[in-house]
């Protein structure tokens, strides 16, 4: 029995001798392929100096005490005649408003409420003055005034200490530079140890960011009268934190000459 042919040649079959002995051809041999070796890929000097970056992460927290703070004044007369509650009530009004404008108040920052009203047989005049302090200390000189002057005809609320959106915005920038501040200065810091040299920054990204403590203008004050102003003032603080994850290039290493310098 006659074996198949090998894979990749082809048999050809010749036709009878004369002799009776069969003729048969070798195998034809196949086309020869080519084979060419592709030349290996140099590397990019720009994607060698792509691959030099430096991952960082950073963070900070800050605190920011209250800016503003809230004193409500409230006054009161009960009298037989009408004139004569509002002619009592409207002398002090006016004295509290010229008492806080004395000590740079603005006229803005001053609300006043009234409300008239009759029981029985006599007139009811209600007031109360709600002033907004941007400096405490101005504050405190207000409230002692009114208390020495007006005494027990008038009642001055504890202040209620808080922050505004604008000093809020304001703590939430802070924070965010100086944890971008703290990561490139570990960066720095990194790369001194390692001999090299700080480049540009290629990608900085704010990864978290939390807030708490504060009060704002409409929260209503939960501080116990106990506490003293300072304890009031620490109890209405603000803080955040931040963190943020930083690419840095790295040029290479420092110049020794400038390192010894």
């Amino acid at each position: 029995m006659a074996e198949p042919p090998s894979q990749g040649a082809a048999l050809q079959r010749l036709p009878w001798s004369r002799a009776g002995s069969a003729a048969m051809a070798l195998p034809a041999a196949l086309p020869a392929r080519s084979m060419e070796l592709a030349p290996a890929p140099v590397p990019s000097p720009v994607a060698a100096a792509a691959g030099r970056e430096l991952h960082v992460s950073g963070s900070a927290e800050l605190s920011a005490g209250p800016d503003r703070a809230r004193v409500s004044v409230r006054l009161g007369s009960r009298k037989g005649a009408a004139g004569a509650a509002r002619s009592s009530v409207s002398r002090r009004l006016e004295y509290i408003a010229h008492s806080a404008r004395h000590r740079g108040v603005p006229e803005e920052n001053m609300t006043v409420t009234e409300d008239f009203s009759r029981l029985e047989n006599t007139y009811q005049m209600e007031a109360e003055v709600s002033i907004i302090f941007s400096d405490f200390g101005k504050m405190q000189n207000v409230c002692n005034l009114l208390t020495e002057k007006l005494g027990t005809s008038v009642t001055i609320s504890p202040p209620h200490f808080y922050h505004t959106p604008e000093a809020i915005d304001a703590l939430r920038r802070q924070v965010c530079v100086a944890a971008v501040g703290n990561t490139r200065q570990k960066a720095q810091e990194v790369c001194r140890l390692l001999g090299q040299s700080l480049g540009k920054p290629l990608l900085i990204r704010e990864q978290e960011t939390k807030e708490w403590g504060g009060h704002t203008d409409s929260q209503q004050p939960n501080s116990p009268d106990s506490l003293t102003l300072q304890e009031k003032i620490l109890n209405a603080t603000a803080y955040a934190s931040c963190r943020v994850f930083a690419v840095f290039e790295i040029k290479g290493k420092e110049n020794r000459r400038k390192k010894l310098l």
